[in-house]
Formats: C-alpha cells, sequence, structure tokens
C-alpha cells in the first residue's frame, strides 16, 4: 500500500476532497468519541476538527501532502500499530481496508486500540457497479479479490449495523465512484491520477476511447442519461459500524 501510494499520491489532495455529507455521516457514527484514532489516513480527509485525532499511514508522500496543522500523523500500517490498549475512545478507516496486506489483522488491532465504535467505509463487493465496469471490465477484476464481503467484519468483529453511503452528484471526493454522473471527468488523467485502481490497470485507452466516442455520439447518453436525473447514487459504499 505504501509504495501504490506513493506513486499515486502526487497530487492527491487537491482531487481527494472530502465530501461533507459523507463527512458528516462518519462523524455522526464516531458518537461522542474525544480521541479518534484515523487508520490509513492519507491527507486526513474526513479526519473530524472538534476532537483530538491521530492518523497511522504508511506512505510517506501521503503523510507529506497532510495540511498545516492536521493530527499528528505516524508512519505504520494496520496489520501493526505502535498504540497501547484501549487508547483510543473511537477509530476510524476512510476507503482503505481493501488494501490492507491482512484484512483480519488489521480489525483486530483496531479493535484492540479502540475502546468505542470503530467506523469503516468500505464498497460492498456484492453490490451491482456503475456504468463504468461497463467499459473498464477491469475494474471487476480488480475489486472482486480484494474488496472484504461485508460478511468479513460480522466475522471478525461481531455483529456491525452497515448504512448505505449514497454518492452526491457533485461529490468533491474523487474516489472512483466518484463522477457517476460527470463522465466525461473519467478521461481526464488528473483525476485518474488520484484513484488507485487506475494505477493497477496497465492499459485501458481502447476502454477510454470507446467512452469519448460514446459521450461524443450521445450513445453514452441513451443507455444512461436517466442518471442525469438524480441527486444521489448508490454505487456500492458501505459505512461498517461496530
Amino acid at each position: 500500500m505504501s509504495a501504490l501510494y506513493d506513486k499515486i499520491g502526487v497530487g492527491y489532495a487537491n482531487l481527494r476532497k472530502p465530501d461533507i455529507r459523507i463527512a458528516r455521516a462518519i462523524h455522526d457514527a464516531l458518537g461522542d468519541a474525544k480521541s479518534v484514532l484515523n487508520v490509513g489516513a492519507g491527507t486526513g480527509s474526513y479526519e473530524p476538527d472538534d476532537r483530538a485525532v491521530t492518523a497511522l499511514e504508511p506512505s510517506a508522500e501521503m503523510i507529506r501532502q497532510r495540511p498545516p496543522g492536521s493530527a499528528k500523523a505516524y508512519q505504520g500500517c494496520a496489520e501493526d500499530m505502535p498504540f497501547a490498549d484501549d487508547q483510543f475512545d473511537a477509530a476510524m478507516a476512510v476507503l482503505t481496508v481493501h488494501h490492507w496486506s491482512d484484512l483480519q489483522a488489521g480489525l483486530l488491532e483496531m479493535r484492540r486500540v479502540t475502546k468505542g465504535p470503530m467506523v469503516i467505509l468500505t464498497f460492498d463487493p456484492a453490490s451491482p457497479y456503475f456504468w463504468l465496469a461497463d467499459y473498464i471490465l477491469e475494474i471487476i477484476e480488480l475489486d472482486q479479490p480484494i474488496m472484504p464481503k461485508l460478511g468479513a467484519f460480522d466475522r471478525i468483529l461481531g455483529e456491525t449495523e452497515v448504512e448505505i453511503i449514497p454518492v452526491p452528484r457533485d461529490c468533491t471526493d474523487g474516489f472512483l465512484g466518484a463522477y457517476w454522473q460527470r463522465p466525461h471527468a473519467y478521461l481526464d488523467p488528473r483525476v485518474r491520477s488520484a484513484i488507485s485502481t487506475f494505477a493497477k490497470i496497465d492499459t485501458f485507452d481502447g476502454a477510454l476511447t470507446k467512452l469519448e466516442q460514446d459521450l461524443a455520439s450521445g450513445a453514452w447518453h441513451e443507455r444512461y442519461g436517466h442518471l442525469m436525473e438524480q441527486e444521489t447514487l448508490d454505487v456500492g459504499y458501505r459505512l461498517v459500524v461496530a
């Protein structure tokens, strides 16, 4: 994960700005916790500014891009945390668990150092994929082996609560599903550079050419134009709370 994000991290902070609607769901799930650990913290997206936050992040490039005044960041991985038992009131992990080398080890470490809620934003691989996968089939091939099924969280942590996180049409956080109503964005190499999925695909020029052609001809709008009427879309993102 460190090597991957050292590669794609350049410019990441400019394209992955936290969306206030998603942030609200995460912060509500943290309850009244006063101290929060952010695991796989990246540049600090979604860290609440009204609590004492500690960040854990494996990539030096991502830590470098954390803004001045942000929470203290330790370089390290989820599977082996340099913290004491029950050190934090709550913990959060945002779109990171699929990068961990050992999901169970990472979750149990989160549980060890956290005495309250664990809040995890992830993607449900059992959910239907949105239209981009029709153009780039490799997305499904990449996701299925690494995205943990929701049942894995129950198996490791006990019963969890799962909340659907619909993605707004103008989502400010440029993750893979953020541009479901802005298809031209996927043609922009800057946008793709901040999405880990694209960093793992060797070549997809043909797929992007097809998307560009379909947008120009109106074929994309014939198939997916109904999405333009929606304010949000469920594209598989879930908030898991243990």
